[in-house]
């Protein structure tokens, strides 16, 4: 079988600020051809900011696609060339207010792999102090501190929606 996709036509039909949407036509591995939609995005970061009592931080703000508000883990997109850690701290500082002592790096992953090239990086923060917090002038951001018990309600309840959360969440639940 071979392990190479081959390209045959590649045409962007947007480009955005946060995304590009290409149409392309491909032949990949095992010789399927086929005409893929794929979402350009070039990468995200996802922070799990815990407080030195064990609690974490999660943050509420209005999610138009998904029509409602949404409580999450900290994310945002990295700019080009910005390391993972970087756009961590800088997402932590404009989302919380928070700055973090200590970040470590726990997993990648795609969130949507059927159309979408965006690998989302995990994070750990931790040694968080108050700072001030700097939102996007688009952001309305709640900040809410949340003790194990209280997530693993949420949880159970399914009260939370967000993937991403999801992921990070139960990644600090089991590992």
């Amino acid at each position: 079988m071979k392990s190479q996709v081959r390209i045959l036509k590649s045409k962007s039909v947007y480009d955005g600020r946060v995304i590009r949407v290409k149409l392309d036509r491909v032949i990949e591995p095992g010789g399927v051809e086929a005409t893929r939609e794929v979402v350009e995005h070039h990468g995200s970061v996802v922070v799990i900011p815990r407080l030195p009592n064990g609690h974490i931080i999660l943050v509420r703000q209005f999610r138009y696609p998904a029509r409602k508000h949404l409580w999450e883990l900290v994310a945002g997109s990295m700019e080009p060339g910005e390391s993972v850690i970087r756009a961590a701290r800088r997402e932590l500082r404009e989302e919380t207010g928070y700055r973090a002592g200590t970040l470590k790096r726990l997993i990648s992953f795609y969130p949507s792999p059927g159309f979408l090239t965006e690998k989302m990086h995990m994070v750990e923060a931790q040694d968080l102090k108050p700072s001030k917090a700097n939102p996007e002038e688009d952001e309305r951001i709640e900040v809410g501190e949340f003790s194990r018990a209280q997530l693993n309600k949420l949880l159970r309840e399914k009260k939370i929606s967000d993937g991403k959360t999801l992921v990070g969440l139960l990644w600090n639940r089991w590992c």
